[in-house]
């Protein structure tokens, strides 16, 4: 069963907050993650391995690494990934099974990236299963990936806590490496409506331009959440949101349970 989603920002401002905008976000994921329970998590990360044209489910034993002050070592949920990656196979989704050194025990780890452990920073830890959209798939393919997690974690006994992470556009300021675009405040605020109205499938109707200008790093995973969000038996709805431009890139918070 799925117990909660979060949408979590990934960038470092967050962690170590020296801005009131950076701060409210601290304070949000520090609230959220107070009011949430788990036993697993699956984090949908756009910072692990990239595959150009297809989604991977990372297969290893361990996901270990080191950002800024946060280091970690997580033990792998194989089989919840195994099961996840077969039936996405058997569906006809583009998806790969990823391993690294060995097939498993210790040596089977991979590098454990941003978008994965600043999210989990705030979280109680849990064994975790890793998995990556890949951009160059269609918006209906991600969405239907994410029907069958929403699927396998319908018949899951145990309580699973599914991360997006997700920080949104990357154009709001003209001195950022991305440069500036109007577009970058209507991809924000599409987003931010439509987690206030809770309108997800409105998630499809987004114009691939103001994609495209905007250059967020959320689109894909929320195309998956937005699956998983159609396939659960329950209906969830928005507990805490919390929206933030400390930089040139927009973060939210979001809590669906």
């Amino acid at each position: 069963m799925i117990s909660f989603i979060l949408v979590a920002p990934h960038g470092d401002e967050i962690i170590d907050p020296k801005d009131e905008k950076s701060s409210l976000l601290n304070k949000a994921m520090r609230e959220a993650a107070s009011l949430v329970k788990a036993d697993k998590y699956i984090v949908i990360t756009p910072h692990n391995i990239r595959i150009d044209d297809h989604m991977a489910v990372i297969l290893t034993q361990y996901a270990e690494g080191k950002r800024g002050k946060i280091k970690r070592k997580y033990l792998c949920d194989r089989g919840l990934a195994y099961e996840i990656y077969e039936r996405a196979k058997g569906s006809g989704l583009p998806v790969v099974g990823v391993n690294f050194g060995a097939l498993e025990g210790k040596e089977s780890k991979i590098a454990l990236d941003w978008g994965s452990s600043i999210p989990l920073y705030f979280l109680k830890r849990r064994r975790i299963v890793l998995l990556t959209p890949a951009r160059r798939v269609k918006r209906e393919i991600l969405r239907k990936f994410g029907v069958v997690i929403g699927e396998v974690l319908r018949d899951h006994r145990k309580r699973v806590g599914v991360i997006v992470s997700a920080d949104h556009a990357h154009t709001h300021d003209p001195k950022g490496p991305y440069s500036y675009s109007e577009y970058a405040a209507v991809y924000d605020s599409t987003i931010v409506d439509i987690f206030k109205s809770e309108r997800f499938e409105d998630l499809m109707k987004i114009d691939d331009k103001v994609i495209s200008e905007a250059k967020p790093d959320s689109y894909w995973q929320l195309l998956i959440m937005l699956g998983i969000l159609e396939s659960s038996y329950n209906k969830y709805s928005v507990k805490l949101m919390e929206y933030q431009v400390p930089s040139y890139f927009g973060m939210m918070v979001a809590l669906l349970s």
